[in-house]
């Protein structure tokens, strides 16, 4: 019965969070503490410490450990299968509609469209971790983040980064690593 449960629990929370690891932290909180009660608050911390600190999705790290608490190894197994299952299930859809359908016209136009969204997306993502923007009696105002970005190493990093990347296809890991050398050397 304690499979089964984990196993609905885990492929549900899989289903439908989107948005990544932390979005569903909350959710595996609430049914693990809260509806079925297999941890406590201080049990539940702790995994999501220790989440944080191995490699691999958190959300993925936290269904294996919170099945490993409620139901051993065998749990783990379960937890981890049913939460990732979703996705493969859904992934597995897109790339089979995708093999079926992507040298069609309709396609192409939906992937002209979706293109420039995305691009758009990431971009304001990028504006919104630089800057503030806020609206008062004078207008529209945008000012740097100081925290985020806090003086001119940073904007060099920013933009060596992105030269690297655009002209000289750089490797995005080799470019995070850098960048972290660099801050620990420059902050």
């Amino acid at each position: 019965m304690i499979f089964f449960q984990l196993f609905a629990t885990f492929f549900l929370i899989g289903l439908f969070t989107f948005g990544g690891g932390a979005a569903m932290l909350s959710l595996i909180q609430d049914q693990v503490v809260t509806k079925f009660g297999w941890l406590t608050e201080a049990q539940f911390t702790d995994i999501i410490a220790i989440s944080q600190c191995t490699p691999g999705p958190i959300g993925v790290n936290c269904a294996t450990y919170t099945g490993y608490e409620v139901a051993g190894v065998a749990g783990s197994a379960v937890a981890t299968f049913a939460l990732v299952l979703p996705s493969f299930i859904i992934f597995y859809g897109i790339i089979t509609i995708y093999n079926k359908y992507h040298k069609t016209r309709l396609f192409g136009d939906v992937m002209g469209g979706l293109r420039p969204a995305v691009a758009g997306l990431i971009g304001a993502a990028a504006l919104i971790l630089m800057f503030r923007f806020s609206v008062d009696g004078r207008g529209p105002r945008m000012e740097v983040i100081e925290d985020n970005f806090g003086g001119p190493a940073s904007w060099i990093i920013m933009g060596a980064s992105f030269a690297a990347a655009f002209f000289f296809k750089a490797n995005p890991i080799l470019l995070i690593i850098a960048g972290g050398i660099l801050g620990l050397i420059l902050f």
